[in-house]
């Protein structure tokens, strides 16, 4: 590879515990009267009681009912890492293309992409407002290695020169697919095990040096 030449394509992002401190539907659960329904599911879920698309579709029930204004009024409250538009900007500068890889269905990642400069995004399946409201969700499948194939798919981008970050297992998932993956203030040991870069930071500025610094993966990649 050419020397000084930014090594990714393509960055993408994970949201829920990687752009928010703290999971994000906690926030939303808070904000909407609906704790106890996301600690039931959250206990769960970590319990091997349910699996990840049942999980999924309990978060996204907790929107039910409110509009798309009332859901953006939360994610705007909602703590974040410090130079998330900064970061976005300076990876974007560098050529490389910035995208949203998450389980939040397009309802969120529309609010993130407008509000932080992402170019694009791929969610899960999720509400879209009808009436001006946001309805119940029906069955959803937790699929991110699907949703990046997809991404990749639409962009024409090579999965070596494709890194992400994240912090979760669904993230982790991801990493060995692709040319790099990054767990980013992640309390998961295999999610950093399975990273080829551990940043625990609490501006996502200092992240953006790291990237430069790295190489994508030698070797053979898992199937998409």
């Amino acid at each position: 590879m050419t020397t000084g030449r930014f090594p990714w394509a393509l960055v993408t992002f994970d949201i829920d515990g990687t752009l928010t401190q703290g999971h994000g539907w906690e926030a939303i659960a808070r904000a909407f009267d609906r704790l106890d329904a996301y600690r039931a599911t959250q206990a769960r879920f970590a319990a091997g009681e349910i699996g990840e698309d049942e999980h999924l579709g309990n978060l996204l029930s907790l929107v039910a009912g409110r509009t798309e204004a009332e859901l953006d009024a939360v994610l705007a409250a909602t703590p974040k890492i410090a130079g998330i538009s900064e970061s976005v900007r300076a990876l974007r500068d560098r050529g490389a293309r910035v995208a949203l890889l998450t389980h939040n269905p397009a309802v969120v990642c529309r609010w993130y992409a407008t509000t932080f400069g992402f170019e694009e995004f791929e969610g899960a399946p999720g509400p879209e407002a009808v009436d001006g409201r946001l309805p119940p969700t029906g069955a959803v499948r937790a699929d991110k290695v699907g949703q990046l194939r997809r991404l990749l798919g639409r962009l024409s981008i090579d999965p070596r020169r494709t890194v992400h970050v994240g912090d979760s297992r669904s993230d982790a998932e991801v990493f060995s697919r692709i040319g790099g993956g990054v767990a980013l203030n992640s309390a998961i040991g295999p999610v950093r095990d399975e990273a080829d870069l551990v940043a625990d930071v609490e501006d996502l500025r200092e992240l953006v040096p790291a990237l430069g610094a790295m190489r994508p993966r030698d070797g053979t990649l898992r199937s998409l």
